[in-house]
């Protein structure tokens, strides 16, 4: 059964990379080259250790409500081999030293090619939730995410470090009237772009949910939620269609986004109904399973609307090393997004943890990239990889 209070997810007492100095908040446009030291081997990132850590630290319900996915948990499985399916080609005596990896995401610069993920409840994970969160990712000069599920009002993340870009994840939760209200305060609040979430038109069976009958922690505060406490859309609620994306955007005066696209088809229509960006995800294997990979999803979508002259593309599911950041970005991805990492992250260091788990890939991708010839994140060549024969 679920705790009556929300877990202490308190501070670690070293560092869980050691021997890392978190990097300063700083901005793409004036980021220093990474590595600074490429004569100097990076700290190993070693995501499966901080995952052990994070799970001694939470109740057994909480961390399967982050880890789990649905049915038979089969997108979950395949969704980290789905990135090794694909091998790097290094090029070599390119004079390549140094590798850098500031971008722009919608025309916000950012420090790294590597953002947040929208997951839910993070005060589960650690008190200060998504506040602490929001300080890692500025640490690490990283986008956010923000859930519409979070346990911050979307207002109080925002200004946690209003400097730093963050975009806002809309759900189909509440009452039309409620959720045209959230994209209205996402615009004010100053967020950077709207990300409608596409694939949860009903909640998928999550089995470790249901096994654990799990339920929230008694008084865990669902900030963007009604005042009266309601969740759940009524039943005259009409399901979104690809007409509100642009509804979406007069509302908000934002970008849209919309996550949950895995077929190049339904990317087209979205750009066509006015998205201005497309995320591909399977929702880390919580809705629909078995599902095609995002890794195996990617370059369809990307064919349909990317590209030189398209929109940018996003990725997420799965990705754990460094090297999956550098396969996502040959396959076309503008950038991508870590969820359950900064989960572990947040539950063992807060800020700290975020910051060292955004820091530590980037890193890792960095130094492949000095490996594989590659100077940029913008300009990582198609060819630079090729699928297991």
């Amino acid at each position: 059964m679920a705790s009556s209070s929300g877990p202490a997810g308190t501070p670690f007492d070293a560092p869980p990379f050691p021997g890392r100095a978190l990097s300063q908040p700083q901005r793409a446009a004036d980021a220093p080259a990474r590595p600074e030291h490429p004569d100097r081997e990076p700290p190993y990132l070693d995501l499966a250790r901080l995952e052990d850590r994070a799970r001694r630290l939470l109740p057994a319900d909480v961390a399967d409500y982050y880890a789990g996915g649905a049915e038979s948990e089969t997108t979950l499985a395949e969704a980290p081999a789905a990135w090794r399916a694909w091998r790097l080609r290094p090029r070599v005596l390119r004079g390549i030293a140094t590798a850098q990896l500031g971008t722009s995401l919608l025309g916000s610069e950012v420090a790294t090619p590597i953002g947040v993920a929208p997951w839910a409840y993070q005060a589960m994970a650690h008190p200060e939730g998504e506040r602490a969160t929001a300080a890692g990712a500025a640490a690490a000069g990283a986008l956010m995410t923000v859930s519409t599920s979070a346990s911050c009002a979307l207002e109080e993340v925002a200004a946690v470090a209003p400097a730093s870009p963050s975009w806002f994840q809309l759900y189909r939760l509440h009452s039309p009237a409620h959720t045209d209200d959230l994209a209205r305060r996402a615009g004010d609040a100053g967020y950077r772009a709207l990300v409608l979430t596409a694939d949860l038109p009903v909640l998928g069976r999550r089995r470790r949910d249901l096994v654990h009958d799990f339920a929230l922690p008694a008084g865990l505060r669902l900030a963007n939620h009604p005042a009266d406490g309601s969740a759940g859309p009524p039943a005259w609620s009409p399901p979104w269609t690809f007409d509100d994306i642009g509804r979406f955007a007069d509302l908000s005066g934002l970008p849209v986004v919309v996550k949950g696209v895995l077929r190049g088809d339904d990317a087209a229509q979205c750009v066509a109904a006015g998205a201005d960006a497309v995320w591909v995800s399977t929702h880390g294997g919580r809705q629909v399973d078995p599902a095609v990979s995002s890794a195996s999803a990617l370059p369809e979508v990307v064919e349909a609307v990317g590209g030189p002259d398209g929109v940018e593309v996003y990725a997420d599911g799965g990705i754990r090393h460094g090297s999956d950041v550098l396969v996502a970005l040959a396959l076309g991805a503008t950038a991508v997004f870590l969820g359950r990492p900064t989960v572990w992250g947040l539950a063992t260091g807060a800020a700290d943890g975020v910051a060292s788990v955004l820091t530590g890939l980037s890193e890792e991708l960095a130094h492949t990239m000095v490996l594989c010839g590659v100077p940029d994140v913008g300009s990582v060549p198609r060819d630079l990889v090729v699928p297991v024969r």
